[in-house]
């Protein structure tokens, strides 16, 4: 094991939650660092076994009690008294003023793009190359072209069901 893995079971081992492998005491054994870095878990567990919590002082509850009284007598506040603040007033106000400005400038953009749509031609630009038939591209045309036709699979089914009587008399 190296000290990484060790030094993560060395809490656990000053606490006396888990017993130490051969493996890690040899470790420990044979390694300067890890056997102080132990040797200080278990002082700070010393530490913590000796020290007592410190008693609340005899008045703590009376003060308590005196304090929530207060806070139940205290009239409540609106849903807008944070508006009596300016910092806050002022930040709602900028909130405003940019939410408008976004909806605005959205208006006019969607209103630029759609008289620019109606400008865009939709046409595929002309090949200069010719197109043989039976490639991909003037296949692709060719179904561009007959796209009504081809839609129809209904007649397609037909016409190969005619192939087969015809074939098969």
């Amino acid at each position: 094991m190296n000290c990484t893995e060790i030094r993560e079971l060395l809490p656990d081992l000053a606490a006396g939650i888990s017993a130490g492998t051969p493996e890690v005491e040899k470790h420990i054994a044979s390694c300067a660092t890890c056997a102080a870095k132990l040797q200080g878990f278990y002082q700070t567990m010393a530490l913590l076994d000796e020290w007592k919590a410190p008693e609340p002082s005899p008045y703590f509850d009376t003060r308590l009690e005196a304090r929530f009284r207060e806070e139940r007598a205290r009239p409540a506040a609106g849903w807008l008294h944070w508006l009596r603040r300016p910092a806050w007033a002022l930040s709602l106000a900028a909130a405003v003023l940019v939410a408008g400005a976004i909806v605005v400038g959205t208006r006019s953009y969607t209103a630029s793009y759609l008289t620019q749509a109606e400008a865009i031609n939709t046409k595929p630009p002309e090949l200069s190359v010719p197109v043989l038939p039976g490639s991909a591209v003037g296949d692709l045309q060719a179904l561009e072209r007959n796209n009504e036709l081809y839609a129809d699979f209904d007649m397609l089914d037909e016409l190969q069901v005619q192939d087969d009587v015809t074939a098969n008399p």
